[in-house]
């Protein structure tokens, strides 16, 4: 039995021109034309600091210190450099980037951590790593990639990124009302 395809090409074509052009861009990136609004509690988004994150715990508490509320630019290391608090359970390869910084919690409540790219993050305090409660995408066209909520109570924590694919990232913590 011999196979011949000239009589199945205009079907193909038919059906390949019938998928929405939707259904073939990257959803991860839509097209913008500007800048979305963003909620009260990521309003610094669009104009982060400066900070270079530590590669151990206690640079993280001496000098990579964030504010709560304020975004900023962190300036990563390469992850065989970082010396993790807790083995991150995605801690990225020998070609990745990643760090640590501190902050503080003043308030108990649902704190939120946005990122500017799919980087692992977690949250340590005395030795263990925070639950999260919730993840998310950041709203359309606002360059927040990844989101992702914990239930904190007062005291002082470790924000550990890894497996980041740039040696920069954007990055904010902040309470929710």
């Amino acid at each position: 039995m011999q196979f011949r395809a000239a009589p199945l090409l205009p079907l193909l074509a038919a059906t390949l021109f019938a998928v929405p052009a939707s259904a073939q861009m990257d959803h991860d990136q839509p097209h913008c034309a500007a800048l979305s609004e963003l909620p009260a509690p990521l309003a610094s988004w669009r104009t982060p600091s400066a900070l270079q994150a530590a590669v151990d715990r206690k640079g993280a508490a001496a000098r990579a210190m964030l504010t709560p509320g304020q975004a900023v630019t962190a300036a990563l290391r390469n992850t065989p450099d970082v010396a993790y608090s807790v083995r991150p359970a995605k801690p990225g390869g020998s070609v990745s980037y990643g760090g640590l910084a501190s902050f503080t919690v003043k308030e108990a409540g649902t704190w939120r951590v946005a990122l500017g790219s799919g980087a692992w993050v977690d949250v340590v305090k005395d030795g263990k790593t925070a639950v999260s409660v919730a993840h998310g995408h950041g709203p359309d066209c606002s360059g927040i990639r990844k989101m992702v909520d914990y239930s904190l109570q007062p005291g002082r924590y470790t924000l550990q990124i890894a497996a980041n694919g740039e040696d920069k990232l954007t990055l904010l913590v902040t309470r929710l009302p």
